[in-house]
């Protein structure tokens, strides 16, 4: 059972490391997957993790770039995947299952935002080819490994931007019956990670499996924003006139160490222990928002309706049809 969508009084905050977070947890004899580990807040989180002793294998699309920048972090292994490809993904996955019995920590990280219209092999738009239905199947693939595992958790990363409307998410994923905007795109896939975290947590809870989903607030240097137009990141105060980012935590506007922070915090906290399906940010469980306040963009809050089990049962069914995957 979800549990409550309320604050529970974290000692960490906004300004908050990654390495704040993890300080006194010792991962060793822990195994953690981390997509998009190779970059951004996702290497952040890597370097920690491994400093805590985990076993870190991070799945990579471009393998050259991944082994420059996971160089100096000794021990990280690699291995190639593409979230977009469906094969590769149960390749990765049955490779990993045939070298280990136990996976402890699943952390979704990799995404794209707010991209041109760009459709996978199988014509679906690529936000949420990459952003949802990759780790769904992802996620899936790996079930055996997190079951056995006895107390394994698996992070969504998602976004305040989670304000696609819930029905669009539901009925048309890959706009085939509405004009594409690429934020709208982006919007739907949060918000469909959201329901994701809710629907897994529910089936996992039994069998030693919680899910979170994390709002890691604004951080440019990384390499998700290589879409976003700068004038919009100025106008939001992600950057100043030199294109230089502005670091204000309390605003939102973190570095990739404090950005990295409230999915390691998902991740290892004994603090989450007993709990699952809830909305993070800031190393907080989100408020959540009244229906009244659904329109609102709040980054310490979450959308009613990406908190209902019935919508997320709905997408997991949507996920299970779209890819053919399953939890076995």
């Amino acid at each position: 059972m979800s549990s409550e969508q309320a604050p529970i009084g974290s000692p960490f905050g906004p300004a908050s490391t990654a390495e704040d977070v993890i300080q006194g947890i010792d991962l060793t004899g822990k195994t953690a997957i981390v997509t998009g580990g190779y970059s951004g807040i996702g290497r952040e989180a890597v370097r920690v993790l491994l400093a805590a002793g985990a076993k870190i294998i991070v799945p990579a699309r471009n393998m050259t770039k991944a082994q420059e920048t996971v160089a100096g972090l000794d021990g990280v292994q690699l291995e190639a995947m593409d979230l977009m490809d469906p094969a590769s993904i149960d390749a990765f996955a049955k490779n990993f299952l045939a070298r280990n019995d136990t996976l402890d920590i699943l952390i979704n990280c990799a995404g794209v935002m707010a991209n041109p219209l760009t459709r996978d092999a199988r014509g679906y738009e690529s936000q949420f080819s990459t952003n949802v239905l990759g780790h769904f199947q992802l996620t899936c693939a790996l079930w055996p490994a997190l079951v056995t595992a006895n107390n394994a958790r698996v992070v969504f990363l998602s976004s305040a931007n989670h304000r696609g409307t819930v029905i669009d998410v539901l009925h048309d994923p890959n706009f085939e019956h509405r004009a594409y905007d690429p934020w709208v795109a982006y919007g739907n896939s949060k918000a469909a990670n959201i329901l994701l975290a809710l629907a897994l947590d529910s089936i996992g809870e039994a069998q030693g499996v919680r899910a979170f989903s994390v709002h890691p607030r604004g951080i440019f240097d990384t390499g998700l924003v290589r879409h976003m137009d700068l004038a919009i990141a100025r106008a939001h105060g992600m950057i100043d006139e030199d294109g230089k980012p502005i670091i204000d935590p309390e605003k939102g506007w973190k570095t990739p160490e404090q950005g990295a922070s409230t999915m390691v915090w998902a991740a290892t906290s004994p603090l989450l222990d007993g709990k699952g399906g809830v909305y993070l940010t800031n190393n907080e469980v989100g408020r959540q928002l009244t229906e009244d306040d659904d329109d609102k963009i709040d980054n310490d809050s979450v959308k009613p309706g990406v908190k209902d089990p019935v919508n997320a049962g709905r997408l997991w069914r949507l996920c299970e049809e779209l890819t053919g995957a399953r939890l076995d």
